[in-house]
């Protein structure tokens, strides 16, 4: 069944890219100037590092396609150790003043973890404050006892272009650490479309984990 899932959602992203490709090769110049492009996509690649205390590192990386309603998704590392998942949602956006995004999604998940998950991606931004959140249910296929809920959330604020820092919070099952809920700080740097930002875990209330992140939008 997840074998099936994750060949639907690749062979998915393969005739979409291909359509878009086909898109973008055919008319003239004039055509393109003339008009507006109604077929963009839009992509998104990340790698996290995590600094665990007592454990090893690892990097977990994400990459994301967006093509209008489309969104599109893969992560490893993400749910569990040695396990990928692969995602399909919908996108919806609304407002001008406060504009919030929402995605929600289903994924199927394989590895040293199989199971389903359905989750969504949430933003509300105002000015220079925004709060964002990933959220899924993971029904592990193996062991009913392995179901968990994960969430990552994040609320920050921008006082120039480029900088951000604000809060964080994790529940997650990829490492153990005393807290189910672990909180901390953030701070966030871009140029362009490069972003790097730094997360610290747990200080004050255990042995701190500390997590970095880069990012690329193209």
């Amino acid at each position: 069944m997840i074998v099936r899932m994750v060949a639907a959602l690749a062979i998915a992203l393969v005739l979409l890219t291909s359509e878009m490709s086909g898109q973008n090769s055919t008319g003239s110049p004039s055509d393109a100037s003339s008009e507006p492009a109604i077929n963009t996509w839009s992509f998104s690649a990340s790698a996290s590092t995590y600094f665990v205390p007592h454990s090893h590192v690892y990097a977990s990386p994400v990459f994301t396609a967006d093509h209008g309603w489309l969104h599109l998704e893969a992560r490893y590392n993400y749910e569990a150790l040695k396990t990928g998942s692969t995602w399909i949602g919908y996108n919806f956006k609304h407002g001008e003043k406060w504009v919030l995004e929402v995605s929600p999604m289903v994924a199927g998940v394989f590895g040293d973890l199989d199971g389903i998950a359905p989750g969504w991606n949430l933003s509300l931004s105002h000015g220079k404050f925004e709060l964002s959140s990933q959220n899924e249910f993971v029904f592990d296929l193996r062991d009913r006892s392995g179901n968990f809920f994960y969430s990552w959330a994040e609320f920050s604020y921008s006082p120039l272009d480029w900088f951000r820092f604000g809060i964080v919070s994790q529940r997650t099952k990829a490492y153990q650490t005393d807290l189910d809920i672990q909180r901390g700080l953030l701070a966030g740097f871009s140029y362009k479309k490069v972003n790097l930002t730094t997360y610290v875990f747990n200080f004050g209330w255990t042995d701190p984990t500390v997590v970095v992140t880069i990012g690329v939008d193209f």
